[in-house]
């Protein structure tokens, strides 16, 4: 018995009525479509009802009269204005929340007749990278960044270099915050993203190294040797510059002394 249970969620069926899942984005208005007027009831069975969760009273309709009815004030007001029920009994959720999320089944007296598996994704923000704050290396030569974001559920965070996969870590349904480490060499020139995704659409962070991790520290890592050869051709040229100047003051007292020698000699 309970091999057949999971057996049957696995292919997709909750009892004898198919499961259809239906995903939307957070905002966006969704529509669960049946047609109560193709159901085989018995004469007496006139109600038939839309139930959240699966014990949830959310919407009436009456087949013979034609009236149908929401009920939105359930659970907490999470409804309340957002439901609508069209001729052939199909609901309608409009402006859809992440707490709108759930099983929602059609059902007579005797029968359920339509279950839906709604899947609300939340809008996602663009992630935020930083600098770790545990931003020492190994190799004392790289930069520790943190790419992070907050009540996420059913994402992954992925980073890349171009357009090839480094590392990535999914969130489950629950609603958590992650943090996705990398680190690169401070004179790395390649094109780092950090990438946020879902099933319906994902938003990117691009690393700017130079500007992040500023510049190698001289207590953390030594300098590239472009760097150092450009250092090194600056302090010699300071060198002669100095050098040049001491022998121009040299020579100009010298000449300037013998002057007033000439000058004294004249006079005497």
């Amino acid at each position: 018995m309970l091999i057949f249970f999971c057996l049957s969620l696995w292919s997709g069926v909750f009892g004898d009525v198919a499961v259809k899942s239906v995903s939307v984005m957070e905002g966006e208005s969704v529509t669960l479509n049946i047609d109560v007027n193709t159901v085989k009831t018995v004469e007496t069975d006139d109600q038939i009802q839309w139930r959240f969760r699966p014990n949830i009273l959310i919407a009436l309709i009456y087949r013979q009269s034609g009236k149908r009815r929401v009920i939105d004030d359930v659970l907490d007001g999470r409804f309340r204005g957002r439901l609508e029920l069209d001729q052939t009994g199909s609901l309608t959720i409009t402006d859809t929340r992440t707490t709108v999320s759930g099983l929602y089944e059609v059902m007579n007296t005797n029968n359920k007749l339509y279950t839906f598996n709604l899947t609300v994704y939340a809008r996602l923000s663009v992630p935020v990278i930083s600098l770790s704050s545990q931003n020492v290396s190994s190799s004392q030569q790289n930069c520790s960044l943190l790419c992070s974001v907050v009540n996420v559920s059913a994402v992954s965070v992925s980073w890349f270099r171009g357009h090839s996969l480094l590392s990535s870590i999914s969130a489950s349904d629950l609603s958590i915050s992650l943090s996705l480490p990398l680190e690169v060499e401070y004179q790395d020139n390649s094109t780092y993203s950090c990438v946020l995704n879902n099933s319906f659409t994902n938003q990117t962070a691009h690393l700017d190294i130079r500007g992040l991790c500023h510049t190698c520290p001289d207590h953390i890592c030594s300098c590239g040797f472009t760097e150092a050869v450009i250092r090194l051709v600056l302090s010699a040229l300071v060198g002669v510059a100095a050098v040049a100047v001491l022998v121009y003051d040299i020579r100009s007292r010298s000449l300037q002394q013998k002057r007033e020698q000439t000058s004294s000699s004249s006079s005497d």
